[in-house]
């Protein structure tokens, strides 16, 4: 089982960088979307562990999950969505696994631990990936705006990094709460954010062209990328070593690069291949530690079974 939801969880995320743009090229207002998406996923996911009074809806007034509202949903797909109007979804999804060594830098920065070596040198293997991808010519369709918007995703991913160190304080603040109800709180306030965003500098649901497109994509981003995905997540962290469901972000890439290739035919130049093959590098360096001590944990688990067996 944990094998299965591990491999669901990895086609879910992969796919939904291209179900955001699915809804984008529908006319569907990329804060808008994004907004509908969070809070609706959230109030549903709040509203059923309600009704088994698993939560409560005070969560809301706490300003852990307000924060940490703004960092990890707001900051991270307030960008993302808005990029994908001028980058194909692959490109999006490889520099969306930036975000791990900027909670790094961003850790050591606020809490002055000192970066071991080979993450380090992971964070400048992901740098130079970020800048192979936005060279010149990859994806000239949309000239300048199409680098901007890549430079937008990457800081979008500091906002990640700071909402993911939020996210760990306000589990420690709020001992009582489970993981998926901060989570499921968080995107209430992400969500509420983006519409607030949407009505300040977009035009409403007016411009949208073909409007079973969009809420196919609306759909299955809140039913599936969020409520279904980050579950399979949060159930898989606590079946396995916390460590194990975040290697996600080396998998899901490959996916949304090959379904956008495939499925929409979006341009895969040489330097996007490499770039996003280096990213990926760098994203494993950075977190070689963290992917050592799963292996060491899922070691010691097998011993401690097979001597269980033996004992018998």
């Amino acid at each position: 089982m944990i094998i299965l939801g591990y491999v669901a969880m990895c086609l879910i995320f992969g796919t939904t960088f291209l179900a955001i743009k699915f809804g984008v090229e529908a006319g569907l207002p990329p804060f808008l979307g994004a907004g509908l998406r969070f809070f609706a996923a959230g109030l549903l996911v709040m509203l059923g562990m309600s009704a088994r009074r698993k939560i409560s809806f005070s969560l809301l007034l706490r300003k852990e999950t307000l924060f940490t509202g703004f960092g990890l949903t707001f900051c991270t797909f307030a960008a993302l969505y808005w990029a994908e109007q001028y980058i194909s979804s692959g490109l999006a999804s490889v520099l969306s696994a930036t975000g791990p060594a900027f909670i790094l830098l961003l850790q050591a920065g606020v809490s002055r631990i000192r970066i071991p070596r080979l993450a380090l040198t992971g964070t400048l293997v992901g740098t130079a990936g970020v800048a192979l991808l936005l060279l010149p010519g990859a994806e000239g369709v949309h000239g300048q705006m199409w680098l901007i918007a890549g430079l937008v995703v990457v800081a979008g991913e500091i906002g990640y990094a700071g909402g993911a160190l939020l996210a760990k304080y306000a589990s420690k603040k709020l001992p009582d709460a489970s993981p998926i109800s901060l989570n499921a709180a968080q995107m209430m306030h992400g969500g509420w954010m983006l519409l607030l965003l949407s009505a300040l500098t977009e035009g409403g649901a007016a411009g949208i062209s073909n409007f079973s497109q969009a809420m196919i994509s609306l759909l299955y981003l809140t039913l599936i990328g969020s409520m279904a995905g980050h579950t399979l997540f949060y159930w898989l962290v606590s079946r396995t070593h916390p460590v194990f469901p975040t290697t996600w972000l080396y998998v899901s890439p490959f996916i949304a690069l090959a379904l956008g290739a495939r499925l929409y035919g979006e341009p895969l130049h040489w330097n996007a291949a490499l770039g996003s093959a280096v990213v990926l590098v760098g994203v494993l360096l950075t977190n070689a530690e963290s992917i050592r001590s799963l292996l060491r944990a899922r070691k010691a688990s097998t011993a401690i079974r097979s001597e269980s067996r033996d004992s018998a």
